[in-house]
Order: structure tokens, then C-alpha cells, then sequence
């Protein structure tokens, strides 16, 4: 059993319903279609930093948080302009080896 530590995986991947966002660190370095597979290279979440989550809550109000965005919550990614609200995160996961050479550097 591993003890519980420092987090030193630097790569998730933030899966909604229609787009996986993959994330070095705190930058988007990957954006891709759930459908297709493809990636998409024109989309604004690349290179932008997620600042954090913000969840929906059902009562109409909104709760916002700095960390790591968890499954339920939208990711909220500044993109310097017009800044960028998720769906809500379905699941979180490591990317597979080979998805890192099509990241954006």
C-alpha cells in the first residue's frame, strides 16, 4: 500500500460529455473530440491555464474553487479574452503513454 504523499503526476485528463481536456501541470497541452477521437487544434482551452472548478448546485447557486477541478464540477480555464466553463467532469484520468506526443508544446 502506497502512503499518501505528493501528488507527482504532472498529466490529467479531465473527460466531459463531449471532450476530453488534457492537462500538463495547470495548462490545457491537449484538446480532443470523445466521437471522433480526433484532436481539435484551433480550440480556445489550449495553452490556457485551469484556474479551477466551479460546481452548479441545485438551488441555482454556484460554487467556486481553486483547486483541482473533481468530477461534477466544470473546469474553469482562463484564456486571457474569453474565458472558458466545461461541462461537467464526467471522470479524471491519466492520459496513456503514447497520447502525450500529440500535446501541443
Amino acid at each position: 500500500m502506497r502512503t499518501v504523499g505528493t501528488e507527482r503526476r504532472i498529466h490529467q485528463v479531465f473527460v466531459t460529455r463531449n471532450t476530453e481536456y488534457h492537462v500538463r501541470k495547470d495548462r490545457c497541452v491537449g484538446v480532443r473530440d470523445r466521437r471522433s477521437g480526433h484532436w481539435v487544434r484551433g480550440h480556445l482551452a489550449l495553452q490556457s491555464r485551469v484556474e479551477g472548478g466551479i460546481a452548479f448546485l441545485g438551488e441555482g447557486g454556484v460554487r467556486t474553487s481553486k483547486e483541482t477541478p473533481r468530477v461534477g464540477e466544470s473546469l474553469y480555464i482562463a484564456t486571457g479574452g474569453r474565458d472558458l466553463v466545461t461541462s461537467p467532469v464526467l471522470r479524471v484520468e491519466r492520459p496513456e503513454k503514447h497520447l502525450l506526443r500529440h500535446y501541443a508544446a
